[in-house]
């Protein structure tokens, strides 16, 4: 069976060293490269490798020279050298995280947990990285802040399209309220409550009331509006 060619980027030479030692002890990995500076790999990639023996897998240290360069090479190896790429660090950022798998790193590897690289390394090999479980709660928890950003954003895009008197009528028209009904609550003519209606519809590209005042309430914009109303 050949070795699993393996290059180490690492900045700090005591993790180097001793990163090097441990994974020498494996007989199917085979370090053949390492180097602690970031112009050393991207001149190595400007060579096409000529000089270089190939990898297999680099474990990529995210952090060099106290910049995370690594997410950058990352994906600049990934893409010349077809190797899979595993990231190295000792902090566990939730943002540098997921901006790795983006970048294309397959793993992503605590330092201090360095006893469980023999056996990541052979899963990167063989294409079949189990994402760790500590990382894997980390980019759900980084998925789910970014499905709430987005949803904030929506609320603050529809709390800024409907007037006060335009959110008054929805709650009114989600109460079951018709529109003579509307009309006579809010002491005007049932012409300016359809009025009303349609510019809605218009502004939320809609075809219903009903569907207008499901949205609203859906995001969240009839409870704002009572907390809004409390607070008097």
């Amino acid at each position: 069976m050949s070795s699993i060619r393996v290059w180490i980027v690492e900045d700090d030479p005591d993790w180097l060293r001793g990163l090097v030692a441990y994974l020498d002890k494996e007989q199917d990995i085979d370090v053949v490269w390492t180097t602690s500076r970031a112009e050393d790999v991207r001149q190595a990639l400007l060579d096409e490798l000529q000089t270089l023996p190939p990898a297999d897998v680099v474990l990529m240290d995210i952090m060099l020279d106290g910049r995370p360069e690594g997410i950058l090479l990352a994906e600049e190896t990934a893409a010349s050298t077809g190797a899979r790429v595993i990231m190295l660090t000792s902090m566990e950022e939730k943002e540098l995280i997921f901006r790795s798998f983006q970048a294309g790193a397959i793993d992503y590897q605590i330092k201090s947990e360095f006893e469980s690289l023999p056996e990541a390394v052979r899963s990167a090999y063989k294409s079949q990285s189990p994402i760790n479980a500590a990382v894997a709660e980390r980019m759900r928890e980084e998925f789910r802040r970014l499905k709430q950003l987005e949803r904030e954003f929506e609320v603050k895009k529809l709390n800024d399209l409907i007037t006060p008197s335009e959110l008054q009528l929805l709650n009114l028209i989600d109460q079951g309220y018709t529109q003579p009904q509307i009309a006579d609550k809010l002491v005007v003519s049932i012409r300016t409550v359809k009025n009303h209606v349609n510019h809605i519809l218009k502004k939320l590209n809609l075809t219903g009331s009903r569907e207008a005042a499901n949205k609203v309430k859906e995001m969240g914009l009839f409870n704002k509006k009572q907390e809004g109303d409390s607070t008097k």
